[in-house]
């Protein structure tokens, strides 16, 4: 079942009720559809578009039991955790690399090789991979002048389980980067 805070979010960010998106996905036979067909009519036929498209699609698998919060359309599951700092994204980059250095692991899963640093000219990633085969991924953006955002994402993790634990421990592991904006 789709949690409460998705649909709640959904039915403000496209302006539509889950009733309304559910009898349009009826009319389609969603249920017979990929994840990627799905997402494609919403956006075609102007019900959802862009991101939205894909966040119905997954709110409904999700409440026919295709798939769990956490799971992606392959299977395996994620967690992401973000947070806004104060500065540049260059700023957030050291805050992120000074909280983080000198750790050889994450919540007792080692780092399986150096993590790598790197920029483009909007954004900034640091990425790891550990040894229970998941991987992590920082990406930080300018929100404005004055505000940076510093996202992780935690890739291939095995369970619902797993995104819980994983999803304290980076809440948890953020905080330490100063209060929440």
């Amino acid at each position: 079942m789709v949690r409460p805070m998705n649909i709640g979010a959904l039915e403000t960010g496209t302006g539509k009720s889950w009733s309304d998106f559910e009898q349009y996905l009826a009319g389609i036979g969603a249920d017979q559809l990929s994840h990627q067909e799905i997402a494609q009519r919403l956006n075609d036929d102007g019900v959802a578009t862009g991101w939205w498209a894909q966040s119905v699609t997954v709110a409904y698998e999700q409440q026919i039991g295709r798939r769990q919060p956490g799971q992606d359309c392959n299977g395996e599951y994620s967690v992401s955790v973000s947070k806004t700092l104060h500065g540049s994204k260059d700023d957030a980059l050291r805050m992120w690399l000074g909280l983080v250095e000198g750790n050889e692991s994450f919540s007792g899963i080692d780092i399986s090789a150096a993590p790598d640093v790197n920029s483009t000219d909007k954004w900034r990633y640091w990425r790891c991979r550990l040894t229970d085969g998941s991987r992590v991924n920082v990406n930080i953006h300018q929100k404005s002048d004055e505000k940076a955002s510093l996202g992780i994402q935690h890739e291939r993790l095995e369970s619902t389980d797993q995104v819980e634990h994983w999803r304290a421990f980076w809440k948890d592991l953020v905080s330490g980067l100063g209060p929440q904006i």
